[in-house]
C-alpha cells in the first residue's frame, strides 16, 4: 500500500518527495528573513553586554528577545551553529576583529548603538596597570602619556599582563585602536619648553640611531636608553608648547620611540614590559594619526603574539594593520605585516593560510618601495621574504623546505647586521640539523658562533639554544661533539655575571 505524501505545514498542499522541508516552496519564499528588531537592542542587558564587549551574552540575549533559534542566527551571521552555542555557553570567544564586526553587521545593530563599544566600563579598574591598558578608557593623549609612564617606571603591583591581554582580551585593544576618535594635540599657552621642528629631528635621529644599533649588536643595554629617551617625549608631551601640527608630529616620534623601547624590552626577554610599551605605542601612534605608526605598533605586538603569547593575535594584529594601510602606497610595509600573519598562521598549522600570505608578500616585495613606505623599513627585501618563508616551514615542520628557503635568503643578508644576520643562519642551521644534514648545520653554526659575542640577545639565546639542542640530537660524532662544546662555551660567555 502507498505511503500517504507529506503534506505543507502551512497551507496543506502536498510536498514532492524531493523536498526535504517542512513547507512548499511558495510558502518557504514567504516566510519573512529572520531579522533582530530594534526593540530587542534598547534593552538594558543587552545594551550593557555590548558595553563590556561579552559577545556571548549579547548574542543570547538578542536571540531571547527577538525569538530567534540559533539556525536564525546562522543564517544571519554565517557562523556555524556548534559555532554560535560555544560562544553563548562561554567555551569560545570571538577571534578577532572581524569576526566582531560580521556579528554586529548580521545582527543589525542600530548605528546609533555603536558608540557603545567605545564606552568605559563599569567597574573601575583596580591597578595602575588594568587602568593604563584598559582599552576602553578614552584615546586622549592624556590617556596615552598615562599609559606609557606605567611602562616605564610608573606605580605598576605585579601581575601578569599577557595573561591578561592575550586572545580576545586583546581584540577590543586592537579594534579601539582602529574606530576609537583621536583628541586635538595643541598645547597652546603654557610656559613650557617650545617644541620646534629642529627639536623633533634630533630627537627622531636618536630613535633611528638607537634602531641602528639594536640592529647591529642587539637589543643589549639599549632598552634603559631608550626609556630614558621616551620619558623626555613624554615630559614634552606634558608640559611642552606647541601647536597641532606640531603635536602630532610629537606624537609621533613618542609613538616610534615606545615600539622600539617596547621591541628592546621583547628582544630583552621581558615581556610584560614589552607589551606594556607596544599598547602605549599604539595609542601614541593613534594620536598621531599616522596609520604606518598604528600599522607599526601592530606589527610588534605580532611578533610577540607568534613568539611568546597567542599567535591568533598575531593574526589579528597583522590583518587589522593592513587594513589601515587601505589608502597608502606602501608595499613595503604591507609585505612586512603579510611575513607577521604568516607566521601566526604558521603556529596555529595553518599551512595554506600562511604560504598564501608568503606568496602575496613576495609579490608586493617585487614592486619595491612605495612612497609612503617608513625609512626604517630598507630591510625589506626578497631575502627578508625568503627567510620569513623558512621559519614559517620550520614551524611547520618541514625542515628539507625550510633549509632551502634560507639557502636562497642568505645573500641577500646585510654584513652590517650581525644580531639579525646571526638569528637568521641560527634558524638556518637548526632546519638543515632537521633535515638530517649534521655537517651543513654544524658548519653553519660555527659561523653563527663567531658573530654573536658582542651581540646581547636573549631571542638570540633561544635560537642558539635550540641550534644546539637539534646537535646533540647526533650524538657523540666528533665534529658534532666539537661544535657543541664551543656552542656551550660561548653560551656560558653570553651569561651576565
Amino acid at each position: 500500500m502507498k505511503k500517504p505524501g507529506r503534506a505543507c505545514g502551512k497551507c496543506g498542499s502536498v510536498l514532492s518527495q524531493y523536498n526535504p522541508d517542512s513547507r512548499c516552496a511558495r510558502c518557504a519564499r514567504s516566510v519573512a528573513a529572520p531579522h533582530v528588531p530594534d526593540r530587542a537592542w534598547r534593552d538594558a542587558s543587552v545594551q550593557q553586554a555590548l558595553a563590556v564587549w561579552d559577545f556571548g551574552e549579547l548574542l543570547r540575549l538578542l536571540r531571547h528577545r527577538s525569538g530567534l533559534s540559533q539556525m536564525d542566527v546562522r543564517a544571519l551571521t554565517g557562523f556555524t551553529q556548534s559555532h554560535i552555542s560555544d560562544l553563548e555557553n562561554g567555551r569560545k570567544q570571538l577571534g578577532g576583529r572581524d569576526a566582531i564586526i560580521g556579528l554586529l553587521t548580521g545582527l543589525g545593530i542600530p548605528a546609533d548603538l555603536r558608540p557603545i563599544l567605545l564606552t568605559p566600563l563599569s567597574t573601575p579598574p583596580r591597578t595602575a596597570v588594568a587602568e593604563a591598558l584598559d582599552p576602553a578608557l578614552p584615546w586622549t593623549a592624556a590617556r596615552m602619556v598615562r599609559s606609557l609612564e606605567v611602562a616605564v617606571g610608573g606605580p605598576v603591583k605585579r601581575r601578569n599582563v599577557l595573561t591578561a591581554l592575550s586572545g580576545s582580551a586583546l581584540t577590543p585593544y586592537i579594534l579601539h585602536s582602529v574606530v576609537a576618535p583621536a583628541e586635538a594635540l595643541a598645547a597652546e599657552g603654557r610656559e613650557g619648553t617650545r617644541v620646534t621642528a629642529s627639536l623633533l629631528d634630533s630627537l627622531q635621529r636618536t630613535t633611528d640611531a638607537l634602531r641602528e644599533l639594536d640592529a647591529t649588536s642587539g637589543s643589549g643595554n639599549l632598552s634603559g636608553t631608550a626609556t630614558r629617551h621616551l620619558r623626555v617625549l613624554l615630559g614634552l608631551t606634558k608640559s611642552g608648547t606647541y601647536d597641532e601640527r606640531t603635536g602630532r608630529r610629537l606624537a609621533a616620534v613618542t609613538a616610534d620611540t615606545a615600539m622600539q623601547a617596547g621591541w628592546y624590552a621583547l628582544d630583552g626577554g621581558r615581556h610584560e614590559a614589552a607589551q606594556r610599551l607596544l599598547l602605549g605605542a599604539l595609542r601614541a601612534a593613534h594620536a598621531s594619526q599616522d596609520s604606518r605608526l598604528r600599522a607599526g605598533a601592530l606589527s610588534f605586538l605580532a611578533i610577540q603574539g607568534y613568539s611568546v603569547g597567542d599567535p591568533r593575535d598575531a593574526v589579528t594584529a597583522a590583518r587589522t594593520a593592513r587594513q589601515l594601510l587601505a589608502d597608502q602606497d606602501a608595499p613595503a610595509l604591507r609585505a612586512m605585516l603579510l611575513t607577521r600573519q604568516a607566521r601566526g598562521h604558521a603556529r596555529l598549522r595553518e599551512e595554506r593560510h600562511a604560504l598564501a600570505a608568503l606568496q602575496e608578500a613576495e609579490a608586493l616585495c617585487g614592486r619595491g618601495p612605495g612612497e609612503n613606505d617608513p625609512h626604517w623599513l630598507y630591510w625589506v627585501n626578497p631575502g627578508e621574504i625568503h627567510g620569513q618563508r623558512g621559519s614559517v616551514y620550520l614551524e611547520l615542520g618541514k625542515p628539507a623546505e625550510a633549509a632551502a628557503a634560507f639557502a636562497s635568503a642568505r645573500g641577500s643578508l646585510a654584513t652590517d647586521a650581525a644580531r639579525t644576520k646571526a638569528q637568521f643562519l641560527s634558524r638556518a642551521a637548526t632546519a638543515q640539523m632537521r633535515a638530517g644534514d649534521a655537517d651543513a648545520g654544524c658548519a653553519t653554526g660555527e659561523e653563527v658562533l663567531a658573530m654573536v659575542r658582542d651581540v646581547r640577545s636573549a631571542r638570540l639565546d633561544d635560537h642558539l639554544q635550540s641550534m644546539l639542542a637539534e646537535a646533540r640530537r647526533f650524538g657523540g660524532a666528533r665534529p658534532v661533539r666539537s661544535f657543541v662544546e664551543h656552542g656551550e662555551e660561548v653560551l656560558r660567555e653570553r651569561v651576565p655575571a
